[in-house]
């Protein structure tokens, strides 16, 4: 009942039209392991269809390692990245819920409350 409220409350809970409508030939998931820093794929990342990040591991400032497009980023509630930089207006912020408190944070975000 709480999820059935809380999806009342979004403007949307489906995909984004751009988003249904991509073909996903070539896709990539990047982790928050630090395992490209110094690698300098960016340029080779940036090239896939779709780009799903996790967690809040940044790209201001380490485009050269790990290409500086978004498609999805998906985190828990808790490992949101904290700058604004982040979170590319084109791309899509997937929260991943599973714990009754991600509900408590998603409902203050949406209601703009403190938790």
């Amino acid at each position: 009942d709480k999820l059935k409220d809380l999806l009342e409350l979004l403007p949307e809970h489906d995909l984004p039209e751009d988003l249904k409508s991509k073909h996903c030939k070539r896709c990539v998931v990047v982790g928050s392991g630090g395992i490209l820093h110094g690698s300098e794929l960016g340029h080779l990342l940036d090239q896939f269809d779709i780009v799903i990040r996790l967690n809040d591991a940044p790209v201001q400032g380490y485009t050269d390692h790990v290409g500086n497009k978004t498609t999805i980023r998906m985190t828990y509630p808790e490992g949101a990245p904290l700058s604004d930089h982040e979170y590319p207006p084109a791309s899509l912020f997937v929260a991943v819920l599973f714990k009754s408190v991600d509900f408590n944070w998603l409902q203050a975000m949406v209601k703009n409350e403190t938790l």
